[in-house]
């Protein structure tokens, strides 16, 4: 198998760090996103989107979408788990995954594509309103996991998850879209400062 990457670019980079903290590694193929490669045929024949990650098995079978990936392997690696093992821990991941990607990393994401002109090429119409109505609401959003990080010391509880992993690459790629993390976000500053030793976080 081989996985196709996508260098900085969060949904790779969200990928690299959950396969590094479960020790697995996978032949990476490296595509230029800052020279538009993921926009030709090597990606287009296997990603109708055109985006990446995209992961080829030895079969030709072909996955897209990060999380999607992160579960094949899990299923393939159960330990360490990073998706929860009982039915409970399971659900409160899930609910913070799903509340760190829509409402955070969706937010961010929205910020960057409308509002740096790089990325004119990508959207059909960028949109400056919609841009800065989500510098709004990702900060709305942060401070949730501020709230949720005074409580706990990872995302969704006591340990490590996928979760952390999407916030943990979501505030990083804040300063690309220039947002700022507020001063007084205490809990998401250790919090980041912590996970940033983590040897994952240079995947």
């Amino acid at each position: 198998m081989k996985l196709f990457d996508g260098g900085r670019a969060p949904n790779p980079r969200r990928t690299r760090i959950f396969l590094a903290e479960k020790g697995i590694e996978v032949p990476m193929e490296p595509v230029d996103m800052s020279k538009g490669e993921h926009w030709g045929d090597k990606i287009a024949s296997r990603n109708r989107l055109k985006r990446l990650p995209v992961l080829e098995l030895d079969d030709g079978t072909i996955l897209t979408e990060s999380i999607a990936i992160c579960r094949y392997f899990e299923a393939l690696q159960p330990d360490p788990p990073l998706f929860g093992r009982d039915p409970l821990e399971i659900g409160k991941i899930e609910m913070w995954q799903r509340r760190a990607e829509i409402e955070l990393y969706m937010s961010v994401g929205a910020v960057f594509r409308h509002g740096h002109p790089g990325m004119a090429k990508a959207e059909p119409v960028q949109v400056k309103e919609w841009a800065d109505l989500n510098r709004g609401r990702a900060i709305d959003a942060l401070k949730m996991f501020e709230d949720q990080l005074g409580e706990h010391p990872f995302v969704a509880g006591d340990a490590i998850s996928v979760a952390d992993i999407t916030v943990f690459v979501a505030v990083g790629f804040m300063k690309v879209a220039k947002l700022g993390v507020p001063e007084d976000f205490s809990n998401v500053r250790r919090w980041y400062a912590e996970f940033e030793k983590r040897p994952s976080a240079s995947a």
